[in-house]
């Protein structure tokens, strides 16, 4: 292995360099987490000048190798630098001296960093098809999940971070302003200290390929997790969806049915493709429902169902579309009323 030594222009202990101690306090935030604004100062900053994408490219250059040396080589990197600094001429001695300082930083405040990164909770719930299920994290936050949702929960000492891979979950966050509460679903990066909202990501449902964010209580910031592009504000009763590209449409008024009717065993529909409609049934569990009719797929559908009795609600179809129902081998075709 072949063992490298900080960069001598890495002079820790000159107050002027700026570039440099900036370099590092960029190389250290980044390892705790940055948030949106966070993230664009820290862009704004490289994109000022070429020598800082430079300075934080050696931190990171000098972090990797050092990171890659067992305990017992680092402390012979130190025994090698102290010995320079005994025996080299007074030029190399200086710099020695710098490099066995920057050595000791470099080192000091990047396993602060690591262990600021280390999670203190950590654990993936799921539910079952047809399953709603309530959580309690350690810091007192509230999760009720839907039916067919995964998540995702990592607790940080500075932040907060939930993952949506699939599903919709009402979130009550336990105010924290130390610790803020980012949910990560498809493109988005939805940000609270503390409030009620509802996050709904099902991309394997047709027509939801995006990402809705609902809020009950409270104020919630909505972005692209990419931290390019828009942000939107949401306050209580407002809410938001996006496309599956993260591109965030109008803000709207939560409808009368609330951020989650699911919480009460509903679904809701409004003006929704009958396709779209039976996909949404079925994450709650076997409708025995089928549509083969492109044009009677297409029909739409308004209105509030049980999605435990598919039943019920297929008995309902043609009182308000024009079909008609047909028993074909155990399921249910909806075809056009003749």
């Amino acid at each position: 292995m072949t063992v490298q030594t900080p960069h001598p222009d890495h002079d820790c202990s000159h107050d002027g360099d700026r570039i440099e101690r900036e370099a590092l306090e960029w190389f250290v935030r980044q390892g705790g987490g940055l948030d949106a604004a966070q993230r664009r100062a820290f862009a704004a900053w490289l994109a000022a000048d070429p020598a800082h994408r430079a300075a934080l490219a050696r931190w990171q250059e000098d972090w990797r190798a050092l990171d890659a040396l067992p305990a017992a080589q680092v402390a012979r990197l130190r025994s090698q630098v102290a010995r320079g600094r005994t025996t080299a001429r007074p030029r190399r001695g200086a710099l020695a001296a710098v490099a066995s300082v920057c050595l000791v930083a470099v080192g000091g405040v990047l396993a602060w960093s690591h262990w600021q990164r280390q999670p203190v909770f950590e654990q993936r719930f799921a539910t079952a098809r047809g399953q709603q299920s309530e959580v309690r994290l350690p810091d007192g936050s509230r999760l009720r999940l839907d039916t067919a949702t995964r998540i995702d929960v990592a607790l940080y000492r500075a932040r907060r971070e939930v993952r949506l891979p699939e599903g919709q979950a009402v979130f009550h966050v336990q105010g924290d302003a130390t610790r803020p509460f980012d949910v990560l679903a498809g493109p988005l990066r939805i940000t609270v200290v503390g409030t009620r909202f509802a996050v709904r990501h099902t991309p394997g449902v047709p027509g939801a390929g995006g990402v809705r964010v609902a809020v009950e209580q409270g104020h919630v910031r909505v972005a692209r997790a990419a931290a390019d592009g828009p942000v939107v504000e949401l306050t209580a009763g407002q809410q938001v969806a996006s496309d599956a590209a993260g591109r965030l449409g109008p803000v709207a008024a939560v409808p009368p049915s609330g951020i989650a009717p699911w919480r009460g065993h509903r679904v809701s529909f409004d003006d929704t493709p009958l396709d779209q409609a039976l996909a949404e049934l079925g994450r709650y569990g076997p409708t025995h429902l089928a549509v083969r009719d492109p044009a009677v797929a297409a029909l739409r559908l308004t209105g509030t169902f049980d999605p435990r009795n598919p039943g019920s609600f297929a008995r309902m179809l043609p009182r308000v579309l024009p079909v008609r129902l047909q028993e074909r081998g155990g399921t249910t075709e909806i075809a056009a009323a003749q």
